[in-house]
């Protein structure tokens, strides 16, 4: 990392324990720890670091020298045209699609590029697609089961029973997800927003450090919406987010004046700054807000 990066981290970095310490929230864990993966390190404050990723596909560049840093327990909002390298990004951090060249790591001491998707999940990076995935024959307590952050191997899940503990964090992400009374709804006959919930907590039974969240009100109600800004702007601090949206008055909600966006355009930053700030930047106005 650059001297500038490590001041701006260590700068971070003491915001961040600063709001641990207000929270009450407990430091983020590595998921990796007894499976053979790498901790990471987030000392300087940076939860992920990417240095010129560049994709591309068939001669057609997705991402060109995309750089990009996100704090630890940040909440960052990326905006852009369709086709402006938003998905191809989350493919990067996520493994689903190798860079052809560039730097992407999770804390400092995680190289994302040399592991796989199972790997990057395992240490601690979740992410949610833009359509809901559950599964729909099960009830919503069974699917927050499923994905609750355990030894998945098969002697240890054929002998396994929920502890007290793990009854007591599904409880918590019923509240945080507005689901505890559809507890033993079958997850098929939920509303599409409560399906889009249901698949956040699944995330968030993961206990990732950060999340990856691809349009999560798409869909919703007006409702739905609210009550979902209220419970990522809740997160904020314990966990990491990077949330991608078209929807500006969610974005306008989830960034109250004071937290950074990220704009990108034909696959690089375009701006970056307070919703405010990008809104009167012109070149903004001409490749996106105009439209």
């Amino acid at each position: 990392m650059t001297p500038e990066l490590m001041e701006a981290g260590a700068r971070a970095r003491a915001s961040y324990e600063a709001r641990l310490a207000q929270t009450g929230a407990r430091r983020p864990v590595a998921l990796g720890r007894g499976l053979g993966l790498p901790e990471p390190d987030f000392a300087h404050g940076v939860a992920l670091y990417l240095d010129e990723i560049t994709v591309s596909f068939d001669g057609f560049k997705a991402l060109t020298a995309l750089s990009l840093t996100i704090d630890v327990g940040e909440l960052r909002c990326i905006i852009g045209p369709n086709g402006a390298g938003k998905t191809t990004m989350m493919d990067c951090i996520t493994g689903k699609t190798r860079p052809d060249a560039g730097k992407a790591f999770f804390g400092s001491t995680i190289d994302l590029l040399r592991l796989s998707e199972p790997e990057i999940s395992q240490v601690g990076i979740g992410r949610k697609f833009q359509k809901p995935t559950v599964y729909e024959q099960l009830t919503v307590f069974q699917n927050l089961e499923l994905a609750l952050a355990t030894d998945r191997r098969p002697r240890a899940s054929l002998f396994s029973r929920l502890s007290g503990e793990q009854l007591d964090r599904i409880g918590e992400v019923l509240s945080l997800i507005h689901l505890r009374d559809d507890a033993a709804s079958t997850a098929g006959l939920l509303s599409h927003g409560q399906k889009q919930w249901l698949e956040i907590g699944m995330l968030l039974a993961q206990d990732p450090v950060l999340l990856l969240l691809d349009e999560p009100v798409a869909g919703m109600s007006d409702e739905e919406t609210e009550r979902t800004a209220e419970l990522f702007l809740s997160l904020e601090g314990k966990h990491s987010l990077v949330v991608v949206e078209h929807d500006m008055k969610f974005v306008d909600q989830l960034t109250e004046g004071k937290r950074k966006v990220t704009v990108l355009h034909e696959g690089r930053v375009l701006a970056e700054g307070l919703l405010s700030q990008v809104q009167a930047n012109q070149q903004v106005v001409e490749v996106y807000l105009g439209r």
